[in-house]
């Protein structure tokens, strides 16, 4: 499944440069590591940090891939209480490099992954009921926490996840948030395999869902903005594509595809409606 898409908001975060001429892979032995870090709203810096030690419970993680996501811009442009300098980042991917008192069930060397959410506390009153993602000791990755926009992070062990080894680091890190949130959206829909499922927006996160829906057994339905988005849908599996910038989709869609109730938009964090055009 090929998670990366261009997306403008890469261009907002500078390229670490290299310094004493380090270039490409990362020094095991040295006692500092490259970070981009956002001081203010809105302003990136370069910087080299000490390397330390994970704290109990903690592991540090040599970062390989950072994903992009348009909610950076919270730490960045400081739209999230942030308490700065803080390093943005929380689509990470790398290996564990050190291991902090009472971790158990991670080694170094084990390549995993960190989201948004940056670990559960596994005793407070919604962890106790299983409800781990609203716990209410768990900070954000990137806003709480320094994320992976660095060549180092820390990370609470609670909060990792196994990578497969067939899967790179760059196409699994955008798959810890913009994938979590599509799939999850088609997994808690009502709708079932074979229905007529439509993903409105080919961007950052529809193109994982067109893949999602496809793999999951629905008909898929792309609606985009401009013919020229029909190629790219199709190639990630989707069935139909609708430009809605030339057909009016509130009633388009039920007469080109006969869709009537059976047309369903996963949308993460709202409820999914039965007419897939609704706004």
């Amino acid at each position: 499944m090929n998670a990366c898409m261009p997306s403008a908001s890469v261009a907002l975060v500078p390229r670490l440069k290299a310094d004493d001429e380090h270039r490409g892979e990362q020094d095991p032995m040295s006692d500092t590591y490259r970070a981009i870090q956002v001081t203010k709203p809105g302003e990136f810096t370069s910087v080299r940090k000490p390397l330390v030690s994970p704290a109990p419970g903690q592991v540090r993680i040599r970062v390989e891939a950072c994903g992009v996501c348009h909610s950076d811009s919270g730490t960045v442009e400081g739209t999230f209480p942030i308490d700065w300098p803080r390093f943005p980042g929380h689509e990470v991917v790398g290996r564990i490099d050190a291991l902090g008192a009472g971790v158990q069930g991670w080694s170094v060397g084990q390549r995993v992954g960190v989201g948004f959410l940056g670990g559960s506390c596994g005793y407070c009153d919604f962890c106790r009921n299983g409800d781990l993602v609203n716990c209410r000791n768990q900070g954000f990755t990137g806003i709480h926490s320094d994320g992976g926009y660095a060549e180092v992070m820390l990370a609470r062990s609670s909060g990792l996840v196994r990578i497969p080894d067939d899967l790179s680091s760059v196409d699994a890190a955008p798959l810890l948030c913009a994938g979590l949130t599509t799939f999850s959206a088609l997994r808690n829909a009502p709708a079932k395999a074979g229905d007529l499922v439509a993903v409105l927006g080919v961007g950052g996160l529809g193109h994982l869902g067109i893949q999602y829906a496809r793999r999951m057994g629905f008909e898929v339905v792309a609606i985009g903005r401009g013919a020229e988005t029909a190629e790219l849908a199709k190639k990630l599996g989707a069935h139909h594509y609708i430009d809605n910038a030339a057909v009016d989709c509130r009633t388009g869609a039920d007469r080109n595809l006969g869709s009537g109730p059976r047309l369903w938009k996963p949308q993460a964090r709202r409820r999914a409606h039965r007419n897939s055009c609704r706004r």
